[in-house]
């Protein structure tokens, strides 16, 4: 493989590895991972800050026995010389001398380590005001992850909700459409059926040709009475009822028109 395919794919590795950590990684667990860090790295601090009190605490000690010593040498000197024994007295002298030097060397240490008890007394303070403060500040952004995550799920869920609602409404709609096309269809049938042009295949709504003309012949029948009513209305008379109405009114339109009589005149007078 050639350098730029082997890039390429290193690229494609790490890209997809970091969106894999991404969605793995829980910002909750790496405060408190960091917590517990920044508590462990304050223990030690603590620790130390002890070990320099314990240190400064034995050369405190050290320090008062020497003294002591240094004033029993001086005391036997003193003695000594109140005995006659000079030389007695310069010996102690000479050991309290000695005495003083060690002294003196251990208050130098004294001094470094108080200075240096205190430093990290300071630092220890300090560390401590910043990990409470990063703890409150942790607090805090857990809330704000947790609330910010409880709200993306019922967002989400809501959106899913809408999706499922819009896909009903999709599913009635298309009912609704359908359901109108099926009555169309049905009163066009009606309809078809009705005007003789489609034939019924069941025979149950088909006509045979007598009944046909028998409702011809009833509605005949009312027309003819409505027509003779209307005729005895206009010459005064009363209307005849049923089948004799209606012969009379056939009559009446077959009979020709009566003539009337012209006057003759009489040219012979």
């Amino acid at each position: 493989m050639s350098d730029g395919i082997m890039k390429r794919m290193g690229l494609i590795f790490r890209s997809k590895a970091n969106k894999a950590l991404d969605r793995a990684e829980d910002p909750r667990e790496t405060l408190d991972y960091s917590y517990q860090k920044q508590l462990e790295l304050l223990q030690k601090v603590r620790r130390g800050v002890a070990d320099v009190a314990t240190s400064r605490k034995r050369l405190e000690l050290q320090l008062t026995q020497l003294q002591q010593q240094s004033s029993k040498y001086e005391d036997q000197g003193r003695k000594a010389l109140s005995l006659g024994r000079e030389d007695l007295a310069r010996e102690a002298l000479t050991r309290k001398a000695n005495m003083q030097s060690q002294i003196n060397d251990l208050q130098v240490q004294y001094q470094q380590l108080q200075a240096e008890e205190e430093k990290l007394t300071l630092a220890s303070q300090r560390l401590q005001a910043k990990v409470d403060a990063f703890r409150t500040k942790k607090e805090t952004i857990k809330a704000t992850y947790t609330a910010a995550q409880a709200q993306t799920r019922i967002a989400e869920s809501f959106s899913g909700i809408s999706e499922e609602m819009g896909d009903v409404g999709l599913a009635i709609q298309r009912a609704e459409d359908k359901t109108a096309q099926m009555q169309a269809r049905a009163g066009a049938i009606d309809e078809l059926l009705a005007s003789g042009a489609l034939d019924d295949a069941s025979g149950l709504g088909r006509k045979d040709d007598i009944e046909a003309e028998l409702e011809r012949v009833a509605g005949g029948s009312d027309v003819e009475l409505e027509l003779a009513r209307m005729k005895a209305e206009l010459t005064g008379g009363s209307p005849a009822s049923g089948p004799q109405a209606i012969e009379q009114g056939r009559q009446q339109d077959a009979a020709p028109p009566q003539q009337q009589d012209t006057p003759r005149i009489n040219y012979n007078k």
